[in-house]
């Protein structure tokens, strides 16, 4: 019984012996099969996943660097006003009305609004620190929507 490939021209009542390679079941030597292509495609996908997990825990993590300047600057904020008003208040209070012949009190309110003034400073800071707080990570975002866009338009 001679054996034929998928080539060869077959005659009417002739036994025919398929090879499995002339079946078509196994890919062309060098080929890829299609089990390996969807662990391939499963695999890239296991990597993106982490990688964009990755970029999503440094972006948080930057972002909450950011938060705590801010916080230490509020509190800094909150610690200098306490300590100045506390301190400077009496001191330099003092001073100012025996050195400008004023009344006590015009030396107390002249130091209270130079508290008044560095707390203001201090709370702008840690204001403008803040705002510049992003805690959604955006660049993880913005790949994930590209991701979702090529998965549904792998064009």
């Amino acid at each position: 019984m001679p054996e034929h490939h998928a080539t060869d021209v077959i005659r009417p009542n002739e036994t025919v012996v398929v090879t499995p390679s002339a079946a078509g079941t196994a890919p062309p030597a060098g080929e890829p099969s299609l089990t390996s292509l969807v662990a391939g495609i499963i695999s890239d996908a296991q990597t993106l996943i982490r990688q964009e997990l990755k970029l999503a825990k440094v972006e948080i993590k930057a972002e909450l660097t950011k938060t705590r300047d801010a916080a230490i600057s509020f509190v800094g904020a909150a610690g200098a006003l306490v300590w100045a008003v506390v301190m400077l208040t009496f001191g330099l209070a003092h001073f100012i009305a025996w050195a400008a012949n004023w009344p006590t009190w015009a030396g107390f309110a002249v130091v209270g609004g130079l508290c008044l003034a560095a707390g203001v400073v201090l709370f702008f800071i840690g204001k403008n620190r803040a705002e510049g707080i992003n805690i959604v990570p955006q660049q993880t975002v913005e790949t994930m929507q590209e991701n979702m866009q090529w998965i549904q338009n792998p064009k």
